[in-house]
């Protein structure tokens, strides 16, 4: 019954690209059930995420803005949580696909990775280089090597970085071409206004034709429930003037988001950022589409 349903999914997905027309794609967000014990972040202090967050809660705000379908992207460092979102999604007609984690330190990674490719929703790995302690490992030959080894198999790569730790970042992206996507903005510190040096590592990223950026993860960067569309503005101009259009994401990061906003205010935001001028197809799903290769 699943590979039927699939089926049908993948051949609608693939008339909409031939007909030049995308599905509207969220193309971040999470699932999880606290009881599950993945989520060690999540402690019950923070009273807005210690609960479950499953599909029920998210759709009547993806049908209220017309999104079709979302990514959703592991939330906890195991591989048993990306096979728990793997059986979500088997289920579920609106994930889209899952990026999952593997451990690139250990010495299976590869055959760990082989695993996961096998389910038809499994659409790509994310390196959690924020809670790393030391960002500079990513520089070390067993880090280039697995990325390399993505770059070969042409793995669509999330990277989870702090704009305190782009100079690491970028150190890589200079010797390996990954299929990669820039989380959230990579986290520049909105909350005091900081710009510098995010202009110029951005903008140096941006100069990789195959790394792509996700407007999403913003509010939380901000004072929590105390900020300004206009904060948000010189952000995501910048990201649009250095990646285009065609190489930026729409995602709400829902439920983290709620920390400091509600999904439709997340949305808003986004909307009224963008410059009003530009194409936004591509922006709300499209590119989404493209870059984890959702329907080929």
């Amino acid at each position: 019954m699943f590979e039927l349903l699939f089926g049908k999914l993948l051949i609608h997905l693939i008339s909409y690209r031939k007909a030049g027309v995308y599905m509207r794609i969220d193309a971040h967000q999470h699932y999880w059930r606290i009881g599950r014990g993945d989520y060690g972040w999540i402690t019950p202090e923070i009273t807005e995420l210690y609960r479950d967050y499953q599909e029920e809660d998210l759709l009547p705000h993806l049908k209220k803005h017309k999104i079709d379908q979302t990514i959703t992207v592991q939330a906890a460092p195991t591989i048993a949580e990306t096979e728990y979102l793997l059986k979500l999604s088997e289920e579920s007609s609106t994930i889209a696909g899952v990026v999952g984690w593997v451990d690139l330190e250990e010495e299976d990674y590869r055959q760990q990775l082989d695993r996961l490719r096998q389910h038809p929703k499994f659409i790509g790995i994310r390196v959690m280089i924020q809670d790393m302690p030391d960002a500079t490992i990513i520089e070390t030959e067993p880090y280039l090597e697995a990325f390399a080894y993505l770059e070969k198999l042409d793995i669509p790569v999330d990277l989870l970085v702090r704009s305190d730790q782009l100079t690491s970042l970028i150190k890589v992206l200079d010797q390996v071409k990954l299929r990669g996507v820039i989380d959230h903005i990579s986290k520049p510190n909105i909350a005091k206004g900081e710009q510098e040096p995010w202009i110029n590592q951005m903008t140096t990223i941006a100069s990789h034709p195959n790394i792509y950026c996700k407007i999403s993860g913003m509010v939380t960067e901000a004072e929590h429930k105390n900020w300004e569309t206009e904060q948000f503005r010189p952000y995501v101009q910048h990201i649009i003037d250095v990646f285009g259009a065609n190489r930026v994401m729409y995602g709400s990061d829902w439920p983290v988001c709620l920390l400091s906003a509600s999904y439709d205010e997340v949305y808003q935001l986004v909307v009224d950022t963008l410059p009003n001028e530009l194409e936004k197809d591509g922006i709300f799903g499209g590119n989404a589409c493209e870059f984890y290769k959702i329907g080929e």
